[in-house]
């Protein structure tokens, strides 16, 4: 099997890569069903890229559908080590603007739980530390490259992750801003959450495509599809720039934080971990155990 040690999860509007030179498919069964697609690898600017699609090829997957552990499974089995996200996000805040990229360094979750956020369980516990969700590494990158690039890009921010899949009340998205939340998306923090769990450096890279619903007062249309959909087209290509740029610069060696984040997590004694849970998680803990 190939391996990458860079991976890149494509969001609404960026289901594929074309810049990845000599192109391959590759299919990967995981212990915990089938990623959203296929993986798409390649070289991109002299390094081994592994693309994905999170909603699959056509958008065929709801946020609340998706098989986030298989997915980042999918990345480590290939050998990733770090996870660039696009993602397209609604703005709680005047001055984050649409168009606007975001590189989010905190979390807020408001899912119902029925979503796979973690790889532990059936016999084996661990708590890993995530009060730094993200990669401030590679964070710093994609920031220095968006700034060369021109892009309008901030630094930090929370991302609230909800539900979905209808876009939130306006009672719903003013009380979000009231907390101080700044963007709104469905579909990041699982990814960061199981990242972290794999020990893969992770980072979102939000486009903000929209204001929410909770400036309708001042004369601007609530969210819609059609909106998003605009402004995405518009800056797919931005984003594709700034992926190019950012992979050279991306350490060969992992994020020394997120490398390490199960050394001291793992609760549960070696010795009464089933036969079964070690061949599920080998690929995640096999050397701790």
């Amino acid at each position: 099997m190939a391996e990458a040690k860079i991976g890149i999860i494509g969001g609404s509007g960026l289901y594929q890569m074309d810049e990845l030179q000599n192109p391959r498919e590759e299919n990967i069964e995981t212990p915990f069903g089938e990623p959203s697609d296929a993986y798409l690898l390649g070289t991109l600017n002299g390094r081994e890229v592994a693309f994905l699609s999170r909603h699959g090829r056509g958008h065929r997957y709801f946020p609340s559908e998706l098989n986030y552990r298989a997915n980042i499974w999918g990345f480590k089995k290939l050998g990733v080590e770090w996870i660039i996200g696009v993602s397209a996000v609604g703005s709680l805040k005047e001055e984050l603007k649409p168009m606007a990229i975001v590189l989010p360094d905190q979390f807020f979750d408001r899912t119902n739980q029925e979503r796979k956020s973690t790889f532990f369980g059936d016999g084996v516990v661990a708590h890993i530390a995530f009060a730094d969700p993200m990669s401030k590494i590679l964070r710093d990158i994609i920031y220095q490259a968006a700034v060369e690039l021109g892009a309008v890009v901030h630094l930090g921010g929370v991302y609230l992750n909800m539900e979905g899949p209808a876009f939130s009340t306006r009672a719903e998205s003013n009380v979000y801003r009231q907390w101080g939340m700044d963007i709104i998306g469905m579909t990041a923090l699982l990814e960061a959450r199981l990242s972290r769990e794999a020990e893969i450096a992770y980072q979102t890279m939000a486009m903000v495509t929209d204001y929410d619903c909770w400036r309708h007062h001042e004369g601007i249309d609530d969210v819609s599809v059609e909106t998003i959909l605009t402004n995405l087209r518009n800056n797919i290509y931005l984003s594709l720039q700034i992926i190019q740029t950012v992979v050279p610069r991306i350490p060969e060696e992992p994020d020394p934080v997120c490398a390490n984040a199960l050394k001291n997590a793992i609760m549960t004694e070696p010795s009464v971990i089933t036969p079964q849970a070690r061949q599920r998680l080998a690929l995640i803990i096999g050397k701790y155990i």
